[in-house]
């Protein structure tokens, strides 16, 4: 971190915060939590019937094209990724200062530099991109030029949402989750529009969805930027340039750079390959079966973006022990809520399939489960990131977590070429993401002294591997038990989330906890 920040920090009051801040927090955090729950219980119920639709209207090979193509684009969004972060770790930070003045500073600055990224973006993705798809993927023929005004559109499409990241940004520093509801029901509505028009419109499909899509991005974005200019002082743009903010800004997304970029290849890069291998029909089958898990994973974005700004607004004020418990905490329960609603999901995943789409592409079953399995290792890690994120001195920290992931796609490649089947990939994306979350906890410990990391691993952890055993050992032995029938899948979701749920209430949460959940269905204040 910069030495003038760390001065300021230092500086700061070391006494505890007064009890009716912190209720205030806690009822904050509770409040944006529930909000943004209805918010994906909306995207959540549409999404679903979208993919049905969209995948029946397309097919198995212009919706992999779809999902590939536009992942292209998506490669080159390690440079927003990066920039994100920083924004929105700058902004938390200066409102848990209360300085309004430097607040505006910076978000000018931010959006200076995202209009010079977008250019950036722009120029690459109409050069090396574009060379990309037409020469190196595996593309039919008579689809190529559906693909390329896929590629176009998902170009436009991105650049227009990396524009909005700064405004995005302030809106989640000031917790104003309610916004992400109110504009959701709008977004899902869209969406069933778009369901209904690709079905009625007579023209190519995969063409016509390109386009829809980029104009529900437009209104959307619109809608964001539009409140967040009137809502919030900051978000008045004025062209700034302050060098040595522009270093420091610069140092702290530098960075974070390597960690931006293997995100992307662990995501993209992997879609890609699997491509050039595979073709078009895999590429679908990963599609859907990330969508399965980013919904599920909502439960948990959702409540790791209303905590989130209060670990950087605790570390900014030095209440370094209030800030680990919120971490701790957070890393626990964002774990037992993915897991909660994937129980089920790994238990019947061949009947959820069957029920939902007209047509199972092959893998998809396979790379579900394993998706979600790697994503429930991941959410022990959410709040440490944020955690490590808020010190800003994160050096090491990317170095180290950023290189190991970046071993991902070239080990796949490797793998792929020796002749493995696809699902290879996503065993090796569980074992990387495991060493992961060991690095990330002893980087941490080196960062923040107040991170007890035999506390992590010793009372966390193993609550959490005892629910996974009781749930898991109970749920297939109980399977086993009824009898054959379409209503035995049900009966197996259905017991499999009320033996989870009182397997994470008797073993994952220790007394506090309990009590926690306790006076929150009570409607009472949630941590005291």
């Amino acid at each position: 971190m910069p030495q003038k920040e760390n001065q300021t920090i230092q500086s700061a009051p070391s006494t505890s915060a007064t009890v009716s801040t912190v209720a205030e927090n806690n009822k904050r955090i509770a409040k944006n939590t529930l909000l943004l729950y209805i918010r994906m219980l909306l995207t959540m119920i549409v999404s679903l019937y979208t993919v049905r639709v969209v995948l029946h209207t397309l097919g198995i090979v212009d919706y992999g094209l779809y999902n590939v193509v536009g992942g292209v684009v998506t490669m080159f969004s390690f440079f927003s990724n990066t920039m994100a972060v920083a924004s929105q770790r700058f902004f938390t930070f200066e409102l848990g200062r209360n300085d309004l003045v430097q607040l505006k500073k910076i978000f000018s600055m931010t959006m200076t530099i995202y209009i010079m990224l977008a250019a950036i973006v722009l120029l690459l993705a109409e050069t090396v991109g574009l060379w990309f798809v037409n020469t190196q993927m595996t593309i039919p023929a008579d689809r190529m030029d559906a693909v390329r005004w896929v590629y176009q559109f998902s170009i436009f499409s991105f650049i227009m949402t990396m524009l909005t990241v700064p405004y995005n940004g302030a809106m989640i520093a000031h917790e104003k989750m309610n916004v992400y509801a109110y504009v959701s029901i709008i977004e899902v509505t869209l969406k069933l529009i778009i369901v209904y028009l690709l079905v009625m419109f007579s023209f190519d499909k995969l063409k016509t969805y390109a386009v829809l899509i980029f104009t529900l991005t437009t209104i959307v974005t619109f809608i964001y930027r539009t409140y967040s200019k009137c809502s919030f002082q900051e978000c008045r743009y004025i062209f700034y340039w302050d060098t040595p903010q522009f270093k420091q800004l610069l140092s702290y997304s530098g960075w974070n750079l390597l960690g931006a970029v293997a995100g992307v290849l662990n995501g993209q890069g992997i879609n890609i390959i699997l491509n050039i291998f595979f073709g078009p029909a895999v590429n679908t089958a990963r599609g859907i079966a990330y969508h399965v898990n980013s919904t599920i994973n909502q439960f948990v974005q959702n409540f790791m973006k209303a905590t989130n700004p209060q670990i950087i607004k605790y570390y900014a004020a030095n209440e370094k022990e209030r800030m680990m418990k919120l971490v701790f905490l957070s890393s626990k329960l964002s774990f037992l809520l993915l897991f909660v609603l994937s129980m089920p999901v790994l238990l019947e995943t061949k009947f959820i399939f069957a029920l939902w789409l007209k047509e199972v592409p092959e893998y998809v079953v396979l790379f579900t489960r394993l998706i979600i399995i790697a994503a429930l290792i991941d959410t022990l890690s959410y709040s440490l990131m944020t955690a490590a994120q808020a010190t800003g001195d994160i050096k090491k920290y990317t170095i180290v977590v950023g290189s190991l992931m970046l071993l991902n796609l070239p080990i796949s490649y490797l793998f792929l070429k020796l002749g493995f089947n696809p699902a290879i990939v996503f065993y090796i994306s569980i074992i990387i993401t495991f060493a992961c979350l060991i690095a990330r906890t002893v980087i941490l410990k080196q960062m923040i002294s107040a991170f007890d990391i035999k506390y992590f691993y010793i009372k966390i952890i193993p609550r959490l591997l005892l629910v996974v055993l009781v749930s898991s050992v109970l749920s297939y032995v109980l399977r086993l038990i009824f009898s054959e029938g379409i209503i035995k899948p049900l009966l197996t979701i259905i017991v499999g989330i009320l033996i989870t749920s009182i397997a994470i209430y008797t073993f994952g949460l220790n007394h506090e906890e309990r009590r926690m959940v306790f006076k929150l269905f009570n409607r009472k204040k949630v941590i005291k």
